[in-house]
């Protein structure tokens, strides 16, 4: 038997096949961001769609007619807005935009009381303020709220329902209780009907509709309720008791920890969820911008690709002289919260090359996520590192070295979250759990912590403290 997992991801809807554990066959399409303005990012719904439907049907026929579940996940927080016929009404306001940053602090007293979590411009429930009050026609009309994996279900299935680790990066679970929340929809103008029906990770939410079957070639298989994608990344990577935890290099950089029960710690601005499994939740620090950045510096400094900018930057090293990174490209989640945080390079000379600004990319990164390991405030002897950051050595040890942590890569480790979607798949056949069905990948390499960067370290966070009384000037509020 195997098992398809979904990734609605940022850049990319990634797709494996999973049997007896190992992948055995995987496919992508890419995906582009709008920004129509300074803060927003959008998406339209309808191009993850039609992704889903391109890279399924990449996958070989014989393979397709064997999968027996699918699962999905994908990038959190989005706001997909229906009509009453299921319509979407506007391009979907991503996880990364941070238009609602003025509209948060209506929310944040209560958010923290109900669901453990600082109201951030990221988080679903203040977009649908901005929405209120910037496109007050758009809000009348919207009938129902759904997050960008569980549009993908509801044209797979026609059910319009979510997980409870998705739901709780909305800002409208009460995450201990792992129910919506009357109290933060109604702050927010909405009400239970707007919001779908709740499932456990692990649980069938819907079948796949006749129609779309026939379409895709495949069965009428079940659809599991899947999990946001850093809970799915879990899953995959296997980390499913408190004590684990993993590192993962996406576009923006996660450091995830299963909790002993639900620990909120906003003080912090820690994010504290529900993980994709019953009676199971997580903490975890949030990067907006990690590969984003390497993918970044790489097309600025004129390198043919990211595998080109590493390469360069490893042959020059990284030394003392290097310039300092700020990796705030789409402002800062933890430790910060601060939606106004821009990128920056301190210390050019006339003698930095391009390869210099990549190591400094590479450095400023590793340092962002070394203060949301800071942030966490709970041991962690080890991390798994998922994501496509993954697959650089150079980084690795270099990340090792800052966070002084031991990091291993495991098989798959670029998959990790529709991985961890084929095993929840699984799990809603077969209602297996725990350790059997999550047991963690094969290791392909380990990284030691060497040298701590610590007078580095200390420039980078001195240069944040230096310029952020300046980020607020100019920045619009409209």
């Amino acid at each position: 038997m195997s098992w398809l997992g979904i990734d609605i991801g940022t850049s990319a809807v990634k797709v494996v096949v999973c049997k007896n554990g190992r992948t055995i066959a995987e496919t992508n399409v890419s995906l582009s961001v709008s920004r129509p303005e300074p803060l927003w990012s959008e998406q339209n719904p309808a191009d993850w769609w039609d992704a889903v439907q391109s890279a399924i049907r990449k996958l070989e026929p014989a393979v397709r007619s064997n999968i027996q579940a699918i699962g999905l996940t994908g990038q959190m927080h989005g706001a997909v807005l229906l009509d009453d016929a299921d319509e979407v009404l506007r391009p979907a306001i991503l996880w990364n935009d941070g238009r609602s940053h003025a509209q948060c602090a209506e929310l944040d007293g209560l958010a923290r009381q109900i669901t453990g979590n600082i109201a951030m411009p990221g988080f679903t429930a203040p977009k649908l303020l901005w929405l209120r009050q910037y496109e007050p026609e758009v809000f009348e009309k919207t009938r129902y709220v759904l997050l960008p994996k569980d549009y993908i279900r509801l044209m797979l299935t026609g059910e319009k329902v979510s997980d409870m680790s998705d739901a709780a990066g909305s800002l409208w679970l009460d995450t201990q209780g792992r129910k919506w929340s009357d109290e933060m929809l109604q702050a927010t103008g909405l009400t239970m009907r707007n919001m779908p029906r709740l499932v456990e990770g692990n649980e069938i939410s819907g079948h796949v509709l006749p129609a779309i079957a026939a379409a895709l070639d495949l069965p009428t298989v079940p659809v599991a309720g899947g999990g946001g994608d850093q809970a799915a990344g879990a899953i995959g990577a296997g980390v499913t008791e408190p004590g684990e935890a993993f590192l993962s290099l996406g576009t923006s950089g996660v450091i995830f920890a299963v909790s002993d029960g639900f620990a909120a710690n906003p003080a912090n601005a820690v994010h504290a969820f529900c993980h994709a499994l019953p009676e199971r939740w997580h903490v975890m620090s949030v990067m907006l911008s990690a590969a984003a950045s390497l993918h970044w510096v790489a097309n600025l400094t004129g390198f043919q690709d990211v595998e080109s900018a590493l390469a360069a930057a490893e042959e020059r090293e990284m030394c003392a002289e290097n310039p300092v990174f700020l990796p705030y490209l789409s402002g800062e989640r933890t430790p910060h919260n601060d939606v106004s945080a821009t990128g920056a390079f301190f210390g050019l000379t006339h003698e930095h090359q391009p390869a210099d600004l990549v190591n400094a990319v590479l450095e400023g990164v590793a340092f962002g996520l070394r203060d949301g390991l800071d942030a966490l405030n709970i041991p962690v002897t080890e991390l798994s590192v998922m994501g496509g950051g993954a697959r650089s050595d150079y980084w690795m040890q270099h990340l090792s070295d800052i966070l002084q942590v031991p990091l291993v890569v495991r098989d798959g480790a670029d998959a990790g979250p529709a991985s961890g979607a084929a095993r929840l798949a699984k799990m809603a056949v077969t209602e297996e759990m725990g350790s059997a069905a999550c047991r963690p990948p094969k290791i392909l390499s380990r990284f030691s912590p060497g040298q701590p960067q610590t007078v580095r370290l200390t420039r980078f966070r001195n240069l944040y403290a230096a310029v952020r009384p300046l980020y607020s000037q100019g920045l619009s509020h409209e």
